[in-house]
């Protein structure tokens, strides 16, 4: 079975990885996607977030996992496009459940027969998010245990570059 976890991913975090290991455990073929969130100003272009996506995917060993980038297409027309029979998402905490279920439901409107299947984050990503990050970032803080290597060093090369 093929999935597909769509996502900004500005950039990748380990919350995000966490999500992409589970998944690549129960599916055959995880599509790792960077599509666009039109409520958010992305800080990497599509080929910046693919690069570092799949850098954090090889040093992790992940095979059955392919990213691509196709910024501008509805998830379930893409799923449709890429043979995917199930959508991915990764849920921190309430207030992501809450925000993933209605996603969930908007998709499941627009196409029936896609599910979605959530997996929960470990308890040290639960606090994630690309913006609090980027903040830590800007102010000069440490990001090694939030974000994969390389996505911590390019995080803190652009934010450096345009102060």
């Amino acid at each position: 079975m093929t999935a597909l976890f769509p996502g900004s991913f500005d950039p990748i975090t380990n919350g995000h990885m966490d999500t992409i290991e589970q998944a690549a455990k129960v599916f055959d073929r995880l599509l790792v996607v960077v599509m666009t969130n039109s409520s958010k100003k992305a800080l990497f272009t599509p080929d910046e977030r693919v690069d570092l996506i799949k850098d954090a995917v090889k040093e992790h060993g992940l095979a059955n996992v392919e990213v691509l980038a196709r910024p501008g297409q509805l998830t379930v027309d893409l799923a449709r496009e890429l043979g995917a029979g199930i959508l991915v998402r990764g849920v921190r905490n309430s207030s992501d459940f809450l925000y993933e279920q209605q996603i969930a439901q908007l998709n499941r409107d627009l196409a029936p027969d896609l599910p979605t299947v959530l997996f929960m984050a470990e308890a040290a990503n639960s606090a994630l998010a690309s913006s609090m990050l980027k903040e830590i970032a800007m102010f000069g803080g440490e990001l090694d245990r939030f974000l994969p290597k390389k996505a911590a060093r390019a995080l803190k090369e652009k934010l450096q570059s345009e102060s």
